[in-house]
Parts: C-alpha cells; structure tokens; sequence
C-alpha cells in the first residue's frame, strides 16, 4: 500500500524527463521544494522510490539521498534527489504524493585506478546492471568508478548502503593479488554479516571455468538492510559469479529485513 506524502512548494517548477529536483525532508518551502507529512513522522526515503503526484505532474524516482549541513538560519536535514520520468509541471503549494518503492535499488562500484581516470573503458560496471537486470525487479541502477583505494571503497559503502538505502551493491575488481587488490578488506570493514555462502557460490561458479579462480578473495556480506558483494573484473567473471547468487538475493533481502517465514526448501 503506497504511503501519501505532501510535496510543498513556494513556485511552480517545470521538469524535463531526465531533469533532477532536490527535495529537502523537512518543513521548509522558503529553502526549496520540500516532502512533509500529515502526522509530522517523515518517512525515510530511500533510493529507488517513486513518487507519484496525485493531482498530476511529473513521477519522480529518487536516485540519491544526502545530508544537507545547517547554515545560518537553514537547519540541517537529509535532501532527496529526484530524477523526473517525464516532462511536466509541478504546481506551486501543496501538493499530495503517493509513495512507493516496487523494485530494488542496485548500485555497482568499479576499482580501478585507469578506469577512475577516464584512461580504460568500464565494461565490468555496466555488466553487472545488464545481468542483475535480467533477473531482478531493477527500480534503479547507478553507477561508479573509484580508484584502488580502500578507504574511500569503504566509505562509499556504509554511505550507498546506510544513508542512501540502496538494497544492493556490487564492486568489481581488485579481488585478487596484485598490491592494489584491497577490495575484499575494504568491504570486511563495512560490512557487520559476512554471507560465506554467497562467496562459496560465488567461487564453485569461477573454478568451473578456471582454476585460477582459487586465487580470488572475493567477500559478501550485508550493511544495515543492504547486501553488499564483491566480483571480479571482467566482464565475463562478472556474469558467471552474479548467476551463482542472483536467485538469492530477493530471499536474502526479505530475511535481513525481519521477514519471519520460514525458509522453504528449494
């Protein structure tokens, strides 16, 4: 059942498809367009979700959630970018929207210190959209390119899976041995569950088609209510592992979500 929220704003705003909107959640039109609630309990939005006005207007799907710091006489609030599906006018004054998430918020980071520097064309990255496409509900699909360096792998995580809310996150590369290889204990240090199933899935999968698959460190695991997993780089190794796993994850997300039905056996 989609929740009704109150979209308040002090002008008309005119959106193209594809145009972004920052919405602040909080009570604050003269800041901005702004998301409110009858009862004062604001909902936490999180990436994927859709809004729908229900007057008419544009939908709008959130693709990013951040913190907007205080300033002066701006108090401090969280702001929900959305991203309008098309062309449209969203009226000036209050205006109701249904609120509803029908699908799963994927996020894939890409290691690599060429690729972060425009020298090397990411394909792993977009792999791994196309094969989670193909067999999840996808609401929302983004990207990023990062260089080898933990610290800043770590922090996108706990930001993507914690203060975004996106229900799914992959990295590829940086898994194996070489000295910038740092991606598994990157991701050992964001996540608070590992997953050794997925990884053992994950690894009968690659030693199908190489032996040179034992050398991989890849890590699973789970943040808050996300599942984070790490891939290979190529493209090729990111489809074999992800099949292993996929058929997992909707279950998987149900369970960490407090889901209290037993497990069926499959």
């Amino acid at each position: 059942m989609p929740q009704t929220l109150r979209l308040v704003a002090a002008n008309a705003v005119s959106l193209a498809a594809g145009d972004r909107l920052h919405l602040l959640a909080s009570p604050a039109p003269e800041l901005g367009p702004c998301l409110t609630a009858a009862d004062g309990r604001l909902p936490r939005l999180t990436a994927g979700t859709r809004l729908t006005p229900v007057a008419g207007g544009p939908q709008l799907l959130a693709v990013g959630v951040f913190s907007r710091p205080g300033q002066a006489d701006a108090p401090a609030g969280r702001v929900v970018v959305a991203k309008a599906l098309a062309d449209g006018k969203l009226a000036a004054g209050n205006c109701d929207c249904q609120v509803e998430k029908t699908g799963l918020a994927l996020a894939w980071i890409t290691l690599s210190d060429k690729g972060s520097q425009g020298l090397r064309l990411d394909a792993a990255g977009p792999a791994i959209a196309e094969t989670c496409a193909a067999a999840l509900p996808i609401a929302l699909a983004q990207g990023h390119i990062i260089p080898d360096e933990p610290r800043e792998l770590t922090a996108l995580l706990v930001d993507l899976a914690i203060t975004q809310g996106f229900d799914l996150v992959v990295t590829t590369g940086g898994t194996g041995l070489s000295p910038r290889d740092t991606t598994p204990e990157a991701t050992l240090a964001a996540i608070e569950k590992r997953l050794p199933g997925f990884e053992a899935a994950m690894l009968a999968a690659s030693l199908a088609k190489t032996r040179h698959a034992m050398l991989s460190r890849a890590v699973a695991g789970t943040l808050g209510q996300a599942i984070i997993v790490n891939v290979p780089g190529s493209p090729k190794a990111v489809r074999e592992t992800l099949a292993a796993i996929l058929p997992a994850i909707p279950h998987g997300l149900d369970k960490l979500r407090g889901d209290p039905a037993d497990c069926a056996q499959a």
